[in-house]
């Protein structure tokens, strides 16, 4: 059997000496944390240390992704939960509520209406209908004495907007609009000619209400 011999005391450290080492460990660790350490995991640079050593993009590259990682998460828990009987049946009558209540409302609401409107040259005009989603209404326009340019658009009740068909220099339009959301579907004329020109619409449909705003 091999049998160290015991340090002698005055080999060992001093009280002195281990909080000294403790301390310049400490402050070592520390500057490491707030240099390479923060930087490059969770992109928090406080002396920019690590932006020059390019460590902070590392880091907010890291936090971002794992970001997206948590989001994606909980949007599959979200998707993988069972909907409950009062989720099921408010969807159930939502949808009752849309396709019978709704849908008799948007059949009694046909009309037919004419409008017309002279624009000078440079002068534009906006004609709106008042329509819920999935209604329809056929519409004919022409431009009496030249051409415009149109925008077929809608603005929704939520902020919602669409495009449906655009033109440059078109005598006129005619086909069935159908609405994308409860909103205001339209028109967005401008005369870019020397002359008058003016614009004849005529609807026919499921809207509450024809108006010119602009």
């Amino acid at each position: 059997m091999f049998n160290s011999q015991a340090p002698a005391p005055g080999d060992l450290p001093s009280s002195k000496q281990l909080v000294k080492s403790t301390v310049i460990a400490a402050a070592a660790a520390a500057v490491i944390l707030v240099t390479i350490v923060l930087p490059s995991e969770y992109g928090i640079d406080p002396t920019g240390t690590g932006q020059v050593l390019g460590l902070t993009e590392m880091g907010e590259i890291k936090t971002q992704l794992a970001e997206e990682a948590e989001a994606d998460r909980k949007k599959t828990q979200e998707m993988q939960l069972p909907a409950t009987t009062s989720q099921q049946g408010s969807s159930l009558m939502d949808r009752l509520f849309r396709e019978f209540v709704v849908g008799t409302a948007v059949a009694q609401e046909m009309r037919t209406d004419d409008m017309s409107v002279t624009l000078k040259p440079g002068e534009a005009t906006e004609i709106k209908l008042t329509m819920s989603k999935g209604a329809k209404a056929t519409y004919e326009w022409t431009a009496e004495g030249g051409v415009v340019n149109f925008d077929m658009h809608a603005d929704g009740n939520g902020g919602e907007t669409i495009s449906y068909e655009k033109g440059r220099g078109q005598p006129s339009g005619s086909g069935e609009m159908e609405a994308a959301f409860d909103g205001k579907h339209g028109w967005f004329w401008r005369n870019r000619t020397d002359n008058d020109v003016t614009i004849v619409l005529k609807t026919s449909g499921a809207y509450s209400d024809i108006k010119k705003v602009m």
